[in-house]
């Protein structure tokens, strides 16, 4: 067992930190003594590493509470996803440094914007939170899942990236063009009715993983032609 004030040393995280993480329910001392001492085992401190890792990726404490305290959540698979996403921050923060050195070199002129893109994480983030965080949405997803069969299960995916496919025709049209609108709403219904609520939100966050590059861009440009999934995503964002 560690005292709070050994916990802080041990992890750098503050006194009065630790103290917050308690009365919101985050991490409860594992034994709290008579005279009012907080007591952290290994569990404890098991679960603390997981905050920490999750507050590096800036999620939001209710949200991490939810994620943790959540029937299904499986800390390996956590692991294997925070991984992915810290791997994601360290190339972008990579790609900074190499950029402001290529700007002090180059005295300025360097007028590429490239690394500022945080979509690819971001796609990555909404998708991550959405099978972590018990949310409403992953719950429906989830009952209307199991009451269907594979067979089933393969059709609905097939239509949905026969709907996605459809904007590889609109590519060359204007992200607001009519046909474009037309067709992001018959994706989020059909998202809707086969899937989970689509929320604006939700559609929003879609769109950015369509554009993040990755399985899920690879997939839908295979299944429409290239430039499918970037053309989704244009469209997903002016929709309005």
């Amino acid at each position: 067992m560690m005292t709070v004030h050994e916990v802080s040393r041990k992890t750098g995280v503050s006194i009065r930190a630790l103290h917050h993480y308690d009365t919101i329910g985050l991490l409860r001392p594992s034994q709290i003594t008579e005279a009012g001492y907080r007591l952290y085992d290994d569990t404890a401190l098991e679960r603390l590493q997981q905050i920490l890792l999750f507050r590096e990726l800036q999620f939001p404490l209710r949200d991490i509470a939810a994620i943790l305290d959540s029937p299904g959540f499986d800390r390996e698979k956590a692991l294997e996803e925070q991984i992915t996403l810290l791997t994601l921050r360290k190339e972008r923060l990579e790609a900074l440094i190499a950029l402001a050195r290529d700007i002090r070199e180059k005295g300025g002129k360097d007028m590429n914007f490239e690394a500022f893109d945080t979509a690819k994480i971001d796609g990555y983030t909404a998708e991550a939170k959405r099978k972590w965080g018990n949310t409403e949405a992953y719950r429906e997803f989830e009952r209307k899942s199991e009451r269907r069969s594979s067979e089933q299960e393969r059709g609905i995916g097939d239509g949905l990236m026969k709907i996605l496919a459809g904007f590889q025709a609109l590519k060359d049209l204007p992200a607001d063009a009519p046909e474009a609108k037309a067709q992001v709403e018959a994706l989020q219904a059909y998202i809707t009715e086969h899937y989970y609520c689509c929320t604006p939100e939700i559609l929003r966050g879609l769109g950015q993983m369509y554009a993040a590059g990755g399985e899920m861009t690879d997939n839908i440009d295979h299944y429409g032609g290239e430039g499918t999934a970037a053309a989704a995503a244009r469209a997903i964002e002016a929709y309005r």
